[in-house]
């Protein structure tokens, strides 16, 4: 099998190297690219192919939310997991509108990272579930008022199809959610994959930005 091919994008060149040398260590992985900020990768990732792309999202020049943006418009584009700190960046959660499959705190630990990037490159768009609604959740204030009333997005979900919803909001993997209501992960994923066709969306990650942009869910409803 070809390595997953990961493309960094972070305006401290030290920060790429830490990233360069734990991705490279492993054998499933490579590093085909880099760039300091978001117009450089841009120009870089259109002659360079990559599977999985680290995107920065406070850097000057162009920044990772309007880059990502940019870059999901684009044919085969990869899949893009924003690198946040969490405490000071006040634009992760647009960059997951933007179209990044997921986000990841910088000083995350080697064997996160890497579970990261095999998990979005393999199609799961949450990296972390935990941490996805922690952000949503602190976020909540920059969700709209006028929200669009629930029963008019979710109108063609079957009752099972509500539950998966309700389940995948809660942060919980395939596996979990296979667990709580007595199904196989494979059945999971089918519903989950009709769900994403009949509400027009990409991955799991706009799903929960949606349930919650539209009121099916509540910031701290269990």
């Amino acid at each position: 099998m070809q390595p997953v091919k990961v493309f960094l994008v972070d305006d401290q060149q030290l920060v790429r190297a830490g990233f360069r040398m734990v991705i490279d260590s492993q054998p499933d992985l490579e590093v085909v690219g880099e760039a300091g900020d978001g117009d450089a990768a841009l120009h870089a990732l259109a002659v360079t192919a990559a599977d999985v792309v680290l995107m920065d999202v406070r850097m000057p020049v162009l920044d990772g939310v309007e880059a990502t943006r940019r870059l999901r418009t684009r044919d085969d584009a990869p899949k893009v997991i924003v690198l946040t700190t969490f405490d000071l960046d006040e634009y992760a959660f647009a960059a997951i509108k933007a179209g990044a499959s997921g986000f990841l705190l910088k000083d995350a630990p080697p064997p996160t990272l890497l579970d990261a990037v095999r998990t979005v490159h393999s199609g799961d768009a949450v990296v972390a579930p935990s941490t996805t609604r922690r952000l949503l959740e602190r976020f909540a204030g920059h969700l709209p008022e006028d929200a669009t009333p629930p029963d008019a997005v979710w109108a063609e979900l079957t009752q099972r199809e509500h539950e998966i919803v309700r389940e995948v909001v809660r942060g919980r993997s395939n596996a979990e959610i296979a667990a709580t209501l007595f199904v196989t992960e494979a059945t999971v994923k089918t519903h989950i994959g009709r769900v994403l066709a009949k509400v027009g969306l990409r991955d799991r990650v706009q799903l929960v930005v949606l349930a919650y942009e539209t009121g099916l869910v509540r910031p701290g409803a269990s």
